[in-house]
């Protein structure tokens, strides 16, 4: 979830279409982005979020720590699987808005079950509906795309981002506040979280209605002979090793036609088969391919880990019987994300020598501070551990989107996001199956997390053996270039 808003979040900066409309003159840019970073921040402003594992727990739900964990939790992995595609297509066909108040309506449905509903069952449905609620997520992160001049992409998109770090920082700290210094009941703050996602799905419905959308409802000319163009960010160019992969990915063409523009709607299974070309070209780059790959595999880690930290925090340290920071945590660990996020674009490397040993080095590290979180049985270092552990990915995702996207266009980009995320989900599904999943083997959660460490840590061999035998095949062909030279003088 928190990885596919990072990555929505820097899409401005990294490509601009060039068929993209004027803003609605009744509205302006100001009234829909203020509208929607309004949702944004109450959507986010969960404060019970954090302790949602001690609020099953405990006797509020009085379930078990194996119905928790293992019947569940996976429920929601399942689900955002099966719905991702449905909702991509969809967002897209419907314009945006209606997907908005979906998720808003899920979003209500969800905290009402959690103050209300009783049972395994119907805990089971509620991670059903909040499963829709992470898929419909795109449409938050798309839909200002559609009612702003692009001029104003790289600025709306950083409202839009701000909005939703603020208010999840705001809910966790208020919500650690509420518990450790007023000592509030957790079913208190689900009312509050409620009451927050109610104000949201409020605010959406005041937000204008997109006249056209990337895929089913564009604007296109009457002469136009390519779909698609590049426009890259000149403040991308200052990114360190963007001029490697753009070489090494010839994969726009920039053919730019004067005419009329007039809203084009595009058959589904145009749709489709134009997906499915842009797909075969994509991934024929080897080092999109790359980075995709660690995407995919890495994010699929992550899930899980912050899916089933709260229930190794449990485990440390009872809720029942010890005071837990929980809220704290997840603040400290978004605003150190996002300092760091932001440190990366001013790295200096060529991500395109460089990036698979440092991607290896790095999963290295996420994987010693999953392992560490796991072995040492102590809640100060658990929580350490995954501050570390969240710092680390986000800086790395940060990375791999500059990599990936830097010669695509918005179209490609989305789906190549769209495609690592759902092989992300299906790696997950998988994982959760045969490790977490009471029908599979079930473990307990101190085995899950060292299964964990230890799928950090081939990741980090994988690439490591990959980034050598690269670096090594690059020598080589520079040599022999040199020989050349040297012969041909």
């Amino acid at each position: 979830m928190e990885a596919q808003g990072v990555l929505d979040g820097l899409r401005s900066r990294v490509l601009l279409p060039r068929r993209a409309g004027r803003a609605p003159r009744a509205f302006g840019w100001a009234l829909p982005t203020a509208v929607l970073c309004g949702y944004g921040f109450f959507a986010s402003l969960r404060p019970s979020e954090p302790f949602l594992t001690p609020y099953l727990l405990g006797p509020d739900k009085n379930l078990t720590e194996t119905q928790v964990f293992n019947e569940i939790y996976p429920v929601w992995t399942y689900s955002y699987l099966v719905l991702l595609f449905p909702v991509f297509l969809a967002t897209d066909y419907l314009r945006y808005k209606p997907v908005i108040l979906l998720q808003g309506l899920s979003l209500i449905v969800t905290w009402f079950m959690l103050l209300y509903a009783e049972g395994l069952l119907a805990i089971q449905f509620l991670e059903f509906f909040y499963g829709l609620v992470t898929a419909t997520e795109i449409a938050y992160y798309s839909y200002i795309y559609s009612v702003v001049d692009l001029t104003l992409y790289q600025k709306v998109t950083s409202y839009c981002r701000s909005a939703t770090l603020v208010g999840f920082t705001v809910g966790s700290v208020s919500g650690q506040i509420l518990v450790s210094v007023f000592a509030w009941p957790l079913f208190n703050l689900n009312v509050i979280s409620l009451t927050a996602v109610s104000v949201a799905f409020a605010m959406a419905w005041f937000l204008p209605m997109p006249q056209k959308s990337l895929f089913f409802h564009h604007r296109q000319s009457s002469t136009q002979v390519s779909k698609e163009t590049k426009v890259v960010d000149p403040a991308l160019k200052r990114v360190p090793g963007w001029e490697d992969v753009e070489s090494e990915i010839p994969l726009n063409r920039d053919d730019e036609h004067p005419a009329v523009q007039q809203e084009e709607r595009v058959d589904i299974v145009k749709v489709i088969k134009e997906l499915w070309q842009d797909f075969l070209r994509c991934y024929s780059s080897r080092p999109l391919l790359c980075w995709s790959v660690w995407w995919a595999l890495s994010t699929c880690g992550y899930f899980q880990v912050i899916n089933y930290a709260q229930g190794l925090w449990e485990k440390v340290l009872p809720s029942q019987t010890s005071p837990i920071y929980n809220g704290g945590v997840e603040a400290v660990s978004t605003l150190l994300g996002a300092v760091a996020v932001f440190v990366v674009g001013h790295i200096k490397t060529s991500w395109a020598t460089w990036g698979e040993i440092a991607l290896a080095m790095f999963s290295l590290c996420i994987a010693a501070a999953v392992y560490i979180m796991d072995s040492v049985h102590n809640i100060w270092v658990c929580y350490a551990s995954y501050i570390v552990f969240r710092i680390v990915y986000m800086l790395l995702i940060t990375i791999a989107t500059f990599q990936i996207a830097t010669n695509l266009s918005v179209e490609r980009y989305a789906l190549v996001f769209g495609v690592n995320t759902f092989i992300a989900l299906a790696l997950q599904t998988l994982l959760t199956l045969i490790v977490v999943d009471a029908k599979g083997l079930g473990l307990d959660i101190f085995t899950q997390f060292m299964i964990y460490a230890g799928y950090f840590a081939a990741i980090a061999v994988v690439f490591f053996i990959s980034g050598t035998c690269s670096i090594i095949r690059k020598s080589w062909k520079k040599e022999r270039r040199n020989e050349a030279t040297t012969d041909g003088a």
